[in-house]
């Protein structure tokens, strides 16, 4: 088991590491146009999809709390929670591919239905995630630290790394946060995942895009969900 946690130790250096690392100059580039773009968008426009992301992603988190089963890591081992992580990832990078799949076929109207049913498949993930590592969905303080590795996942460089230290020195954090900004939160989620999806809008070849897509973006998801809840399981050890 000590083997086994120093090995988790040096990939979370590692992980942090790679999470800090700045974007290159067309990631750059993409960022500084979506946000000269968003810049034209009338605030009342704004004000009128953050509330609506904000009261989809409440929805969601009221759906995903009831239909996650809690404790599943009574008497587990750090690697058999990862191992059990592992297994619900996989189960759902398949239902995202074949949702994006199904969505990306369909051109606009059922590309433009993704990005709801995408964002209900990655919250109920983090739920599952936060069972198997033995932490709490009924509390709001878990809820609001899911949403912060759900925003560590989808973020802009600036962003990624104020959003790390918060989970780092989340025992301390937590107190000072009552909600999330929501309006920072749709809009880093959806500058982020903007380019890539507005592709699968496109009939035939969306479907393409969309299973890509959507498994790469679960990847990502669980990559950083995986690291986030080992680094705070490693902190309650010590």
């Amino acid at each position: 088991m000590a083997d086994y946690t120093a090995k988790v130790q040096d990939e979370l250096l590692f992980w942090k590491r790679k999470l800090t690392k700045r974007f290159g100059m067309i990631s750059r580039a993409s960022k500084g146009a979506q946000m000269k773009v968003n810049s034209l968008i009338p605030e009342k426009v704004h004000k009128v999809v953050t509330e609506s992301i904000k009261n989809m992603v409440k929805a969601t988190l009221v759906g995903s709390n009831l239909t996650t089963k809690k404790q599943q890591a009574i008497g587990l081992s750090l690697y058999e929670r990862d191992e059990l992580f592992k297994e619900k990832l996989s189960t759902f990078r398949k239902t995202a591919v074949v949702e994006g799949a199904g969505t990306g076929a369909g051109g606009i109207m059922l590309g433009l239905a993704d990005f709801p049913l995408l964002l209900s498949i990655k919250m109920k993930f983090l739920f599952e995630t936060a069972a198997v590592y033995g932490f709490d969905t009924n509390e709001y303080e878990e809820r609001l630290f899911l949403l912060h590795v759900f925003q560590l996942a989808f973020s802009s460089d600036e962003k990624r790394k104020e959003t790390l230290s918060i989970i780092e020195n989340w025992e301390q954090q937590k107190h000072l946060i009552a909600d999330m900004d929501w309006q920072e939160f749709q809009q880093e989620y959806r500058d982020y995942i903007d380019l890539v999806k507005m592709f699968q809008l496109i009939p035939g070849f969306g479907a393409i895009v969309g299973a890509f897509a959507n498994y790469n973006l679960l990847d990502q998801l669980g990559e950083t969900a995986m690291n986030c809840y080992r680094l705070r399981t490693l902190q309650q050890r010590q």
